[in-house]
């Protein structure tokens, strides 16, 4: 009966604009960047209780380890670093003070970052954003280009509110990469591990800034 609820095209279209609409708006009008990530795991534990009611399946092979290969590391790696490389040049441009401000200032953040992000960022993000949103709402968007978008796009979407250009601009070419990713491999560990990968970049880069609940003023 509860899943019958849950699994309901109304139920679900709430559900969506909810989530996917109000909440990053809610965020965005309140300025409540800096409580961030208890946004963050709150909806991740939410898309946790719907994945284990609706599709327990897909949840238990959610991480799908064997995707971590020789297959596809390689191009992903050849990605990331072309991508950094472009942030550097774009960051020098942009806002050449900012250019590795974090290991300049504060080395042991960076190291922290290295360990921690991957694990209390990328990893909700992408269950959120991924491995929930492909499942529950393939209804509306399909496998294949188009819920790639969607997925890019709701992801930028909810970095609008950390109130500059840069946060979602960067994050729906990251959105594209990721659900672009997870679309071939269905595969959350490799795509948190790609997300990892970028974020901790960009943290040590400087464009991290524009990622983080202080640049809200």
């Amino acid at each position: 009966m509860l899943q019958n609820i849950l699994k309901h095209k109304y139920f679900m279209v709430i559900e969506f604009f909810i989530l996917c609409i109000a909440l990053p708006g809610y965020i965005i009008f309140t300025k409540s960047a800096p409580f961030m990530f208890s946004f963050l795991w709150g909806a991740a534990l939410y898309a946790y209780i719907i994945m284990r009611i609706c599709y327990p399946d897909e949840l238990k092979n959610a991480f799908k380890f064997h995707q971590v290969t020789r297959s596809f590391m390689p191009p992903l790696l050849i990605r990331w670093v072309v991508a950094s490389i472009a942030m550097v040049a774009f960051l020098y441009w942009y806002d050449a003070p900012r250019l590795f401000f974090l290991p300049r200032t504060s080395p042991e953040m960076v190291l922290m970052l290295l360990f921690l992000y991957p694990l209390i960022s990328a990893l909700p993000q992408e269950f959120i954003f991924c491995s929930f949103f492909f499942r529950r709402y393939k209804r509306f968007f399909g496998t294949g280009r188009k819920m790639v978008l969607a997925s890019a796009l709701i992801f930028a979407y909810a970095h609008v509110l950390y109130l500059n250009p840069v946060a979602p601009v960067l994050s729906f070419i990251g959105g594209l990469i990721f659900a672009e990713t997870y679309r071939r491999t269905h595969s959350l560990a490799l795509v948190t591990v790609e997300h990892g990968l970028y974020g901790n970049a960009l943290f040590v880069i400087g464009l991290g800034w524009y990622f983080y609940g202080g640049a809200v003023h």
